[in-house]
C-alpha cells in the first residue's frame, strides 16, 4: 500500500497534522517529512525497532549512523557529552540552519544510532513543521535523507513517494524545498574539526565563523 500523503504548510504548520504525524512516530514508524534542505526521514531515536526500520526502508547498512534533528540549543548537551567551544561557535553562528555538527554522543543514545562509533550527529533545522513535530512527539528526531541508498535525495513529497512510497505510511508535503544541497556536516574532535561534507554551508563561512 502507498504512503500517506498530507499536506502541511511550511510558514504555519497545522497542528492536527502534526499530532497525527507524531502519533505514527511515537508508534515506532518512519515519517518522510520536509526539511529546510531536503526531504528527510523522522523515527524515534531511542526506539531501537524505529531505527532498524529507517535501515530497512533505506536498504542501507547499519553501520552508517543516522543524523538526529533538534528543535533547541538545549537539547544538544542532552545527547551528546563533552561539548568543546568550537560545537558552540559553530551552533550559534550557523542553527538553525544547514549545519550538522557530529561530537561524543551521551550515553543515553543507542550505539546503532551513532553506528557503532560512540559518536552522534546534530542538527537544528530552520524549517516549522520539523521543529513543530518534534515539541509535538516530545523529543528529537531522526533526520536521515528520504531516498533508497545510492539513489538521489529527494526535495519533494513526490520524489519521496517515487523512491519510498511502498515502505512509509506516512508522507508530509510542504511543496518542493527549492534546494539542492544538503547540510555541511562538520566533525568535531575537542576543538579540532573537518568537514566531512560540504553543502549548503561552504567552508569559507566557516572558517570565517571561527576567526
Amino acid at each position: 500500500m502507498p504512503a500517506e500523503i498530507l499536506t502541511i504548510s511550511r510558514d504555519q504548520p497545522e497542528a492536527h497534522v502534526l499530532e497525527y504525524a507524531a502519533g505514527f512516530i511515537r508508534r515506532g514508524e518512519v515519517v518522510g517529512i520536509p526539511t529546510d534542505t531536503l526531504y528527510g526521514l523522522a523515527a524515534d531515536p531511542f526506539n531501537l525497532a524505529a531505527i532498524e526500520r529507517i535501515f530497512r526502508v533505506k536498504g542501507r547498512a547499519e553501520t552508517k549512523a543516522l543524523p538526529i534533528l533538534i528543535d533547541s540549543m538545549e537539547q544538544a548537551p542532552i545527547l551528546a557529552r563533552n561539548l568543546p567551544d568550537v560545537f558552540h561557535r559553530l551552533a550559534k553562528a550557523f542553527w538553525p540552519g544547514a549545519l550538522t555538527l557530529i561530537v561524543d554522543a551521551a550515553d543515553r543514545i543507542p550505539l546503532k544510532v551513532t553506528g557503532n562509533t560512540g559518536r552522534v550527529a546534530l542538527r537544528w533545522p530552520r524549517c516549522a513543521p520539523v521543529c513543530k513535530l518534534i515539541g509535538e512527539v516530545g523529543g528529537p528526531v531522526t533526520g536521515t535523507s528520504a531516498n533508497l541508498s545510492g539513489f538521489p535525495p529527494c526535495s519533494s513529497a513526490a520524489q519521496v513517494l517515487k523512491q519510498l512510497g511502498d515502505r512509509l505510511p506516512l508522507i508530509l508535503d510542504a511543496g518542493e524545498t527549492g534546494k539542492t544541497l544538503a547540510s555541511t556536516i562538520v566533525d568535531i574532535h575537542d576543538d579540532e574539526w573537518r568537514i566531512v561534507r560540504e553543502g549548503a554551508i561552504s567552508e569559507a563561512e566557516i572558517l570565517q565563523a571561527l576567526a
